[in-house]
Parts: structure tokens; sequence; C-alpha cells
């Protein structure tokens, strides 16, 4: 029997003989991949040094707004109300006729006074008159002692009487004048409390009351300061960097719930004598103008003032600024082109840069851009560029 050799087992010679060679040329291949794998070209990153500036840290504060002025218009004295003067909700100057109680009773009183008072004055004069003629007729001893001093002391009753009449009067006029209820002061009116027809009281603690009106021009807020910071500005005040409230007037920014940044201007002009045990905190006044009068009393508010004196600081990006674990850091971009793991202190927002407190020198470039894929010591190609804060930043400035 003849047996013939396959043809595989020649492709088996002839694949050991050519596997030298695939071998070589595979792992010149692998080099060459890992080659352009593992030495990409530098990243490119835009760099720039902090801004050097002089700022101010601020604390911030809450409050509610409330007006130096506050009238409840009430009624002195009592009747008909026959007359409402004012817009409900309208301004009014100090002195504008509000409300009219029907004066016809207390103008009846005053007409009975006056006739009281003329009497009276009447019979003052006569006595007057008979005292002087008692004098010259003692002087010649033509009436008796008492008829003398009978004549004197009624001439002192009947002007007492005058004087009571008078005083009287004066009350009466008084009643009428209040029957006339104007504005104490300038600001905004309320709504009336009572409408025409209806009778109030007067002249009491419990008398009616008409309606309110609040000053607006300017307007305060009142803010509770915890008892850390009063310490800690007491001690600048006795330190010479910024001066205590207590002793003159502490600069003020304030915003509205709806605003951004601090728009608002003003000071603090009042601190309470005493801390508030139950609370830890002491009661403090800013005010500010209201020239729109668009503010109004119970508005909420944020109030800041100067937590610090003016210090020099460097200035950053907050894009600019990373975390890790919970401490922050900048990528410093040396002379050499390196990047460097630089850790920083930060402070607040001002003018929408971060201050950083340390850790970053005047001259020192920071990555600003394209800093995600940066490691310690890792080459980068720096391209020069600025400092420039986003839009949204330049409206808000925050502790």
């Amino acid at each position: 029997m003849t047996f013939w050799r396959s043809r595989p087992s020649l492709n088996i010679f002839a694949l050991s003989a050519a596997l030298p060679a695939m071998l070589v040329l595979g792992a010149s291949c692998k080099k060459a991949e890992s080659k352009g794998k593992f030495d990409p070209p530098p990243p490119t990153v835009t760099v720039a040094k902090p801004i050097v500036r002089e700022v101010v840290d601020w604390d911030e504060f809450t409050g509610r707004l409330a007006s130096p002025e506050s009238v409840e218009i009430r009624a002195r004295v009592s009747g008909y109300l026959t007359e409402v003067h004012f817009k409900e909700g309208a301004e009014v100057e100090e002195g504008d006729l509000l409300i009219s109680i029907d004066p016809r009773p207390y103008e009846s009183i005053v007409a009975r006074m006056e006739a009281q008072v003329s009497s009276a004055r009447s019979r003052a004069e006569l006595a007057e008159i008979e005292s002087k003629n008692a004098v010259s007729l003692r002087d010649s001893q033509a009436i008796s002692a008492e008829e003398y001093e009978r004549r004197i002391k009624s001439a002192t009753e009947v002007e007492g009487t005058l004087h009571a009449a008078e005083a009287d009067l004066k009350a009466a006029q008084l009643d009428l004048e209040f029957t006339e209820i104007h504005s104490p002061i300038a600001g905004r009116v309320s709504n009336a409390r009572v409408t025409k027809g209806n009778l109030v009281s007067g002249g009491s603690m419990d008398s009616s009351i008409l309606t309110t009106v609040v000053s607006l021009n300017p307007i305060f807020c009142y803010i509770e300061v915890d008892e850390r910071s009063v310490l800690k500005y007491r001690s600048m005040h006795r330190e010479g960097t910024r001066v205590s409230a207590q002793f003159g007037k502490v600069e003020a920014e304030m915003a509205l719930s709806n605003e951004l940044g601090f728009p608002h201007k003003g000071s603090i002009d009042f601190v309470d004598n005493e801390l508030d045990a139950t609370t830890g905190t002491i009661r403090a006044r800013a005010v500010f103008p209201n020239e729109d009068k668009l503010m109004a009393p119970g508005f909420f508010a944020r109030v800041r003032v100067p937590g610090s004196g003016k210090y020099e600081a460097n200035l950053v990006l907050d894009s600019a600024i990373s975390d890790d674990q919970g401490r922050s850091f900048v990528w410093v971009i040396d002379a050499e082109g390196k990047a460097e793991y630089r850790p920083v202190e930060t402070g607040p927002l001002f003018e929408g840069y971060r201050v950083l407190r340390s850790g970053l020198g005047n001259e020192d470039r920071i990555a600003i851009n394209g800093i995600m894929a940066l490691k310690n010591g890792m080459k980068v190609n720096p391209e020069e560029g600025e400092m420039e804060k986003p839009a949204v930043a330049i409206m808000k400035s925050e502790p």
C-alpha cells in the first residue's frame, strides 16, 4: 500500500521558517504604536498673572426694611366722619388734610365759650374800676376797710373767672381744630380704615385708627449682628484698622431679594446698647437713600459691611481654581513650561474675581484654560492671556 504525505505539512514548515520575521515585524509595529501613545505633544494652555489690587473683605447679614417715621392717624375728638380727602396708597406731604369730622357740635361749643369769655371780661373790667376807686376812697377815708377789702378780692376773683373762661375757649377751639385731621409727616398713606358716615371715637388710647402714614426717604434696614463679628469690629477699632459704628458711620451696601450685587449705598448709623442674650446678636441699623421711593418697609434685604481693613491681594478667576479633596489649588506654569501643583488659600469674591490670601506670588503665571488634563511636572505649551471675568461676575460680588 502506498502512503502519500499531505501538502499541509509543507505549509507548517513554511510558517515555522517565517515566524521569526513576523515576530520581529510585530515588535517593531508595537514599539511604534507605544511611542505614539505615550509621547503626545505638550498641551496648549492659556496662562496669565494674577491681578494685584487693594481689597476689603465684606461681611454679609440679612435684615428687613423699616420706615424712619411711622404714624397711626387717630381721631382726637368723637364725631361722625364727613369726608376722606386722600387717595389710598398715595404720597402725602406734611400738613395735608386727610380726614374731616363733623365740626358743627364743636362750633357751637366755641360760640358758647366765646360768650362766656366776653361776659367774664366785662365783669373783670367793672371789678378793676371798682378796685381803683376803692384805693382813692380809702386814701380819703371815704369807705371802710371792710368795703375796700371786698372790692379788691372781688376784682381778683373775677379776673380768675376770666382766665378760666379763656382756657375753656382755647380747649373748645382745639377740639374744633381736631375735626380736621392733617398728616403730621410726609410719606405714603395707607387705606382708610373708617369710611364716610361712620361714628369715630377720640380722645383716648382706644380711639379709632383712621389710617397710617409712613415715611420712605431715607429708609432704614435693621440687621442682627452676631457676637463674634461685633468683637471683631471692636478689636479692629482698637487697632485703628476700621472705625466702630458706635463712634462713627460705617459704610454699608444693600441689595433686595431680586437684585444682583449690592447697588444701594448707605451707612450704619446706629448700634444698640446691649447684646440680646437669647439670640447672641446685637441690633444695628443701616440707612439708605430711597429717592424713587420704590423700597417699602418690610422688604427682605441683604446688607454687607466692611469686615477688614484695606489690604493688597492677588485676584484670579474662579475657573482657574481647582479642588483636591476640599483643598484649593492652581496650576503654576514655570519658566520652562512645566505645570506645578500649587495649594492656595482662597478668600471672598471681589468684583468678579476670587481673592487668594496665600500660596501665589504677584509674578506667578497660572493656567486659566485647559487645566483639566494637567499633571504635576507636565510639560505644556503656554500661551499668554488675560484675567477676564465673565459677564455675570461683573454684576455680582459676594463674600
